[in-house]
């Protein structure tokens, strides 16, 4: 039989550097899950990751009090502006151009975020990150 779901938590967290204080204590706490547990569990499963890469989690809480999660893939916005090798998109992005990206680079990360995307194939999922890249300042080139 399956369990009874209570609540679903979802959070934004740094790949390997969950810890007890906010967000994840707060959510996690009113949920009344063992925060402790789940910070053990998605640092060792994020340890391979790039450190501090935002994943984005959903939390499934059980009226047993254990929980289970699934991890999605990293912002399109991250990933487009670690393509761009930029800290950060333009203040004004109609008027200015902060960087570049390739299409290559976009079919690149159209490859990793294929399951969280809206898209039937991959240049479908290319627009979509074109779209996002322009409204960041980021122009894309080539093709």
């Amino acid at each position: 039989m399956a369990k009874e779901v209570s609540k679903v938590v979802k959070l934004q967290v740094r790949g390997g550097a969950a810890n007890p204080s906010p967000p994840v204590g707060p959510a996690l706490g009113a949920a009344g899950v063992n925060i402790m547990e789940f910070c053990k569990a998605f640092n060792d499963d994020t340890a391979k990751m790039e450190k501090g890469m935002p994943i984005p989690v959903k939390i499934t809480v059980y009226a047993d009090r254990s929980f289970s999660y699934i991890m999605k893939s990293p912002p399109a916005t991250y990933l487009i502006l670690k393509a761009a090798k930029l800290q950060k998109g333009a203040n004004n992005p109609s008027q200015e151009v902060v960087g570049q990206v390739t299409v290559k680079q976009l079919k690149e990360i159209a490859e990793v975020k294929k399951a969280d995307l809206n898209a039937n194939d991959v240049e479908a999922a290319v627009k979509i990150l074109a779209g996002s890249c322009r409204s960041m300042g980021i122009e894309v080139v080539g093709g």
